[in-house]
């Protein structure tokens, strides 16, 4: 049994009686497993498709980023998630899968977890997990939503990260050896199954709570970068849609995710 079979047969124990809603494809490596997801659409089947890679060549962050990924030292997966025709689009959903990845870290004995907005997992501060969403329009009508997630696991000794005083791993957060890949990733898509089957039918309003409980800028000053302009303010939350409030000298300015970086004044976050 290849290494990429032995890692869907034990995801698919792992997973249990969730393993019926899932559709997995482990794979060895491609360039982004967003992007081939997006280019071979699968069917809607019921199941929610799921598509991990040891290694992605050309892995996307937000904002034109890589996201680098190492065979054993990472975890790199994307979900395609579908919704009802007719529904709007999904605001927030970046939010609510960081929410997912938080409470999967928790219930493992991570300490320290906290969520950027709005769409990174950082373990006391530092970059450990990192999430894109991405829209796809379906023949039907319909919206699909792509969700990216990388995890660092173990980072190889001499990594070469962006910003790598940022960024941290599961074996420096956790007293004892990191989960399996597979015990991990089920773990991660029963929370993800969890919370997007309420946020399908509630929205990103029923986990806006949840989610302010792990701000990690909640009333610090922060600065929200664009192409062309940066703002300054108190973070304040986030209001019903995801949106980031931002406490301005003009008030409470709402600031949607797009092409923006948030950072804690004076500091050097992604």
């Amino acid at each position: 049994m290849s290494d990429t079979s032995a890692s869907t047969a034990s995801l698919l124990s792992h997973l249990g009686p969730l393993a019926s809603r899932f559709a997995i494809a482990w794979i060895d490596s491609c360039a982004s497993t967003n992007s081939s997801l997006m280019e071979r659409m699968p069917d809607d089947d019921g199941r929610a498709h799921v598509l991990v890679a040891d290694r992605q060549t050309a892995g996307r962050g937000r904002r034109g980023r890589q996201w680098q990924s190492w065979p054993d030292g990472s975890l790199t997966f994307s979900l395609l998630w579908r919704f009802a025709a007719g529904t709007p689009a999904p605001a927030g959903l970046s939010l609510a899968a960081g929410l997912a990845v938080a409470r999967m870290l928790e219930r493992i004995g991570v300490p320290g977890v906290q969520l950027k907005w709005p769409n990174d997992v950082l373990i006391n501060g530092e970059k450990l997990v990192g999430i894109l969403v991405e829209l796809q329009p379906a023949r039907d009508r319909s919206l699909a939503a792509v969700i990216g997630i990388g995890i660092n696991i173990s980072l190889p000794p001499g990594a070469q990260v962006e910003h790598h005083a940022g960024v941290t791993d599961l074996a420096r957060a956790l007293e004892s050896p990191p989960p399996s890949r597979p015990a991990l990733l089920a773990r991660l898509l029963a929370e993800l199954q969890q919370l997007l089957d309420l946020y399908a039918v509630a929205g990103f309003a029923a986990l806006k709570s949840a989610w302010e409980q792990r701000n990690a800028f909640a009333e610090l000053p922060v600065r929200i970068s664009g192409e062309h302009s940066a703002i300054d303010g108190i973070c304040r939350g986030v209001d019903d849609d995801g949106a980031l409030l931002l406490d301005t000298a003009d008030g409470i300015q709402r600031i949607l995710a797009g092409d923006v970086s948030l950072r804690p004044l004076g500091g050097e976050g992604a």
